[in-house]
């Protein structure tokens, strides 16, 4: 986006330097755009400290993406919520994210995908070591996107980032751990994919479980921990943990893979 929404309503404010942008997004919605991934991630976070506390008011969706997050449903009956809201972001002291106080989830992943040389080609290292690297990371969903269950995972190094592939796959399968950029992610379900797989997660089916409450597994701000495993003895994915998720989980439709 160029500039503020010409709304006439005293949103689209943009602060000092280095402070979010608001702009008006629809009748009752804001839409947040910050300097980068890692202000995102502790926006977000803010944003639902505050709800927790009942200190946010009424919002329906809170909907993080890589730069971005769009608050939705903003007391739709209160005229005046919104550009309410709006000049308060702005003034917010938002804590930085905080590294510890939640388990992480453990993801088993086999290291045995067709990118694995390449990957390992452009790390500087031999096949082998590339399960170490990526195992040894800490990481953390930083938005979801592209299909239900689909996390953007950061926490690579710059040095360990790797470009898309140059010609996408038609067919990704599902359980499949790639890499492009600075994001990891595990394909939930089969489709088309142009992100580099070096690993594959035995069974999928924990990623997006309907029945469940939350249905993702990897909700936006989860820690997350991928375990090595031989192919053929993967122990099944823990379930999620009771408190450990409060992120909204609709998908973000502008990300893709």
């Amino acid at each position: 986006m160029t500039g503020p929404g010409g709304t006439g309503s005293g949103t689209g404010s943009t602060g000092a330097p280095g402070a979010p942008r608001i702009l008006p997004a629809g009748p009752h919605a804001l839409l947040v755009e910050l300097a980068d991934g890692e202000h995102t991630e502790a926006f977000h976070a803010e944003l639902l400290r505050r709800r927790e506390r009942g200190e946010l008011p009424a919002v329906r969706d809170i909907v993080p993406a890589a730069r971005t997050v769009l608050l939705d449903g903003i007391a739709e009956r209160t005229p005046g919520a919104r550009d309410r809201l709006a000049r308060e972001l702005v003034s917010w002291r938002v804590e930085p994210l905080r590294s510890a106080g939640r388990e992480p989830v453990e993801v088993p992943v086999v290291y045995d995908g067709p990118d694995l040389g390449e990957v390992a080609a452009l790390w500087g290292v031999g096949a082998d070591d590339v399960a170490g690297l990526h195992s040894r990371t800490a990481f953390r969903v930083a938005f979801c996107g592209f299909a239900p269950g689909f996390g953007y995972l950061t926490g690579l190094p710059e040095r360990l980032h790797v470009p898309r592939r140059a010609t996408p796959r038609t067919r990704v399968p599902a359980g499949a751990v790639a890499l492009a950029g600075p994001y990891t992610g595990v394909y939930p379900r089969p489709s088309p994919g142009g992100w580099q797989i070096i690993g594959r997660m035995p069974d999928p089916g924990a990623l997006w479980d309907p029945g469940r409450e939350p249905a993702a597994l990897l909700v936006p701000g989860t820690p997350v921990r991928f375990v090595p495993v031989e192919a053929g003895n993967a122990r099944a994915l823990p379930a999620p943990r009771a408190g450990d998720v409060r992120a909204d989980t609709r998908a973000d439709s502008r990300s893709d893979t």
